[in-house]
């Protein structure tokens, strides 16, 4: 098969372009601005362009299938060569499930808690010895790639994003992934760019749960009123099973699962790491997988990279980092550190990097959301603001709408300094964001806040 990508840097995209080189593939490639790690990536495959830029030319009447990614835009050149001579174009959500159509599908859908959710059935999957597809949006200790796409598997795990598919196709991407095994771990609004209202952003996930196949299961968070609401609704041809938090005990700071077999000690912490870690088991027990087995993999799961993840510590100290950029993903997380570590100061940083995140009109809706923080600081870039086209914001309008004495920075260096002289004796840093606070090299960061 011999396939090209239209934005071949993109994260997923780049990942995709790996794992079907990986399956024998003859893969190609362009792209306007291509970055690490994905440069370096594609370069070791010798699958990086040799040109930064769009070149219709390598669009020929060979090509068995044309991949289009999210970044690329519906003018694109390559895209209107590729519709000229007819050639099947699909997007990344499409090509999954062309893939693994006759696969039994799992897809771990919701406003938080999908990476971790996807990567806790993909541990448990690989302990197994079980083959598998997936599709997760992280990189994950052990696996190479964010996506593997096989001749072999019968199974494929999906984690499955509500934003959009393609610049021609605006439905979300978990739309087409068809599962057999729905999961829905919470609803908070989101990409309001896409869904400016919450009824619509709702709505994604009623039609979410009548896409799963007849005969096929919907798992939800029954805490979450909204999840429980849409479940309702959902068509009577799957089962419907509701969860919460695993049952669990907190002892000097280890988190052990409460079982008929005893207490399992976990490398996670956090309400909201037992409520994904229960709907991963309902969905393991759906493909025949044992409590006992998955308990026996659960107690080696280290998280996925940058979900809480502990980055560096000292006896007195320690810095976790954390995707989290969402009102709802906020409070999850500053709670779990807060709770686990309750003899602790915590200091609690988050960026205003996604353009719901810095929308003037939804800044209200990170109100208290930091409120377990012991010190809270927040920052942003207004030339981010700019890039995005959005109205200005100022500190002040950010602090209020935090409330709880939140500090707003706008300057990153005045915000590493002022991390810098936080006391460090018994205390732990959160950092949060799904940028990197301005250029910030986040490891380097979190060594010497704890020197």
């Amino acid at each position: 098969m011999k396939v090209h990508f239209i934005a071949i840097g993109g994260s997923a995209m780049h990942n995709l372009a790996l794992a079907l080189h990986e399956k024998g593939y003859t893969v190609s490639g362009s792209d306007d601005e291509i970055f690490d790690p994905a440069k370096s990536r594609l370069a070791a495959k010798g699958l990086l362009p040799e040109k930064i830029g769009w070149f219709p030319e390598k669009i020929t009447a060979d090509l068995d299938e044309v991949i289009l990614g999210m970044h690329a835009r519906a003018d694109n050149p390559e895209l209107l060569r590729a519709k000229e001579l007819g050639l099947k174009i699909y997007s990344y959500p499409e090509y999954l499930y062309e893939q693994t159509k006759e696969k039994t599908r799992i897809v771990v859908g919701g406003s938080h808690g999908k990476t971790s959710t996807t990567a806790m059935i993909m541990h448990v999957l690989r302990h197994q010895n079980i083959d598998f597809d997936y599709m997760v949006g992280a990189q994950l200790d052990g696996f190479e790639t964010m996506v593997r796409l096989s001749q072999s598997a019968k199974i494929a795990v999906f984690e499955g994003d509500e934003y959009l598919t393609s610049p021609i196709d605006p439905r979300p991407k978990f739309h087409l992934y068809r599962p057999h095994v729905g999961i829905i771990t919470g609803i908070a609004w989101d990409h309001v760019n896409v869904f400016p209202t919450w009824e619509m952003y709702v709505e994604q996930f009623a039609i979410f749960t009548n896409l799963i196949e007849n005969g096929g299961a919907l798992i939800f968070c029954k805490s979450d009123k909204t999840c429980t609401s849409v479940a309702e609704i959902a068509k009577d041809s799957i089962e419907k099973i509701g969860y919460e938090a695993h049952p669990h005990t907190n002892v000097d700071g280890v988190c052990s699962l409460a079982t008929p077999e005893g207490n399992v000690p976990l490398k996670i912490f956090g309400e909201h790491n037992l409520e994904n870690l229960n709907a991963a088991l309902l969905a393991c027990e759906q493909i025949g997988i044992s409590r006992s087995d998955f308990y026996a993999a659960i107690k080696e799961f280290g998280g996925a990279a940058r979900r809480l993840q502990l980055m560096a510590s000292t006896g007195s100290a320690s810095v976790f980092y954390d995707f989290a950029h969402s009102p709802s993903k906020l409070r999850a997380t500053t709670e779990a550190v807060k709770k686990q570590f309750p003899n602790r100061k915590l200091y609690a940083c988050m960026e205003l990097h996604t353009f719901s995140s810095l929308s003037k009109d939804f800044l209200e809706q990170y109100h208290g959301a930091m409120h377990d923080a012991d010190v809270a600081y927040v920052y942003f870039n207004p030339e981010t603001v700019k890039h995005k086209q959005l109205a200005e914001i100022s500190e002040n309008e950010v602090a209020a709408a935090f409330g709880d004495g939140v500090k707003v920075f706008t300057d990153n260096n005045v915000l590493v300094s002022e991390l810098k002289k936080l006391p460090k004796q018994n205390a732990n840093f959160l950092l949060m964001s799904s940028g990197n606070f301005g250029g910030l090299v986040v490891k380097d960061l979190a060594e010497e806040l704890v020197k």
